[in-house]
């Protein structure tokens, strides 16, 4: 892939092994999983139920002269998750990349009309599930001094109404992120975190289309965000790939918040 003139096709052609995807299947993820194959790695990702658009991700890796593996996982399921992450690092020879991209759709609610029970399962489902992936994956990223990229919300730098159950399990992930840069660093192992904010796919598509947000709340978002317009899955992943890139380097424990100003 060229952007701006820079040649990015050779991002990660050389690097050990393969990158793997949590939450492949989802908006966010398959721009992800497809620029990952573009900049030149091997990609393993996984998905819950969707079976069928995993396999054509597949394909259009392998379009792209990319190996692909699929896994469908459940993240509540800890011993999978293990067993996943060592399964994919023996196949492609090790893992550079953790890339966690998954999204279970949260419902808009005040935190007033929250009960602890819905909190408690979009911990288990999005804190707890990264962790389940990031603790076994970390051997692997040792020996390749890879790194983890988290994609969470620009919610947790400015609070939007009623986005309490994303909001609060995706600043746990980042609290996790900025410990593992920190413990992690003297391996040569980076972790960053990168906050979407509206866009037109993935996680608000669906808040559209379930009615949470309606027109007039959308024309409220776009005013609140210096850009006036949203952004989409591919400005997400174009944020990922960086990230994890070599040209990154030198970075480690931040959060991007790719968000057209909303945090401003």
């Amino acid at each position: 892939m060229t952007e701006h003139g820079l040649d990015l096709s050779g991002d990660f052609t050389g690097r050990p092994g393969a990158a793997f995807v949590v939450g492949g299947s989802g908006g966010l993820g398959m721009a992800v999983v497809r620029e990952l194959a573009a900049r030149g790695s091997h990609v393993a990702f996984t998905y819950r139920q969707n079976e069928a658009s995993a396999a054509q991700l597949a394909q259009t890796v392998s379009d792209l002269g990319r190996q692909a593996w699929t896994i469908g996982l459940d993240l509540r399921n800890h011993d999978g998750c293990a067993q996943a992450i060592d399964a994919i690092a023996e196949a492609a020879g090790g893992i550079h990349t953790l890339v966690y991209a998954a999204g279970p759709h949260v419902p808009q609610k005040h935190l007033s009309k929250v009960t602890p029970a819905e909190m408690q399962e979009q911990l288990d489902a999005d804190a707890s599930g990264f962790f389940a992936v990031a603790s076994p994956a970390l051997p692997h990223l040792r020996q390749t001094e890879g790194s983890i990229v988290a994609v969470t919300t620009a919610a947790t730098r400015r609070y939007p109404v009623r986005d309490g159950l994303s909001s609060i399990p995706k600043a746990a992930v980042e609290a996790a992120i900025r410990g593992i840069a920190a413990e992690e660093g003297r391996f040569g192992v980076r972790a960053n975190t990168v906050g979407p904010g509206m866009l037109v796919d993935g996680m608000a598509e669906r808040l559209m289309a379930s009615g949470d947000l309606n027109e007039s709340a959308l024309d409220a978002a776009r005013a609140n965000i210096a850009m006036r317009r949203f952004g989409s899955a591919a400005d997400i992943a174009e944020a990922v790939c960086f990230l994890a890139s070599q040209r990154a380097k030198f970075i480690t424990g931040q959060h991007l918040d790719v968000d057209g100003g909303f945090t401003v």
